[in-house]
């Protein structure tokens, strides 16, 4: 098997999305923390764009982008995370990259200078999951569809509530600090 080294820093939202892929197919991986304001020699020699995240294989090769990464883990780990069916794969993968739409809309939340701008950040969070349940391809084996569901990993609940954020929205305690 393999040896894996996902390089990050601990505030990338990024690596998360190649950190559930291992997870999720129980492969096991190193998570190294650098910090973006001293990346170290080691580190940028082995990314091609000095940036997080970065996939190391073997200690032989390295891949950026967490998409990229995260095809090649689907591709050859098993089991395979996206439908077989190539329509829904490409919505999969489509999906994926509605990602940094809903993640804006929940983490505005942890940049609200007041309650009440807390609560009306708060208060879209539900809009681009209900988005993504509308759009789902519906296919048993579609990551979206089994997600938007808030199966498998809880994640309707869950990835609302970053652990920095306090626990005021619904649901939130039971998730915070969930792996």
């Amino acid at each position: 098997m393999a040896k894996y080294m996902l390089v990050s820093f601990k505030t990338c939202p990024w690596v998360q999305r190649s950190a559930i892929v291992l997870r999720e197919k129980r492969t096991e991986f190193e998570l190294r923390h650098i910090e973006p304001d001293n990346r170290p020699d080691w580190f940028l020699a082995i990314s091609p764009h000095k940036k997080v995240p970065v996939l190391r294989i073997d200690d032989e090769v390295s891949l950026f982008e967490s998409n990229a990464i995260n095809e090649y883990l689907d591709e050859t780990i098993s089991p395979r995370l996206h439908p077989e069916d190539p329509i829904a794969r490409a919505v999969n993968r489509a999906w994926t990259d509605y990602v940094p739409t809903f993640a804006s809309t929940v983490t505005a939340t942890a940049y609200a200078d007041t309650e009440t701008d807390y609560d009306k950040a708060a208060e879209q969070i539900p809009v681009p999951f209900e988005r993504a349940t509308s759009f789902s391809t519906g296919s048993e084996g579609s990551a979206i569809s089994r997600n938007s569901r808030g199966s498998r990993h809880g994640a309707k609940r869950c990835s609302v509530a970053p652990r920095h954020i306090p626990s005021r929205l619904p649901n939130s305690r039971r998730c915070i600090g969930r792996t």
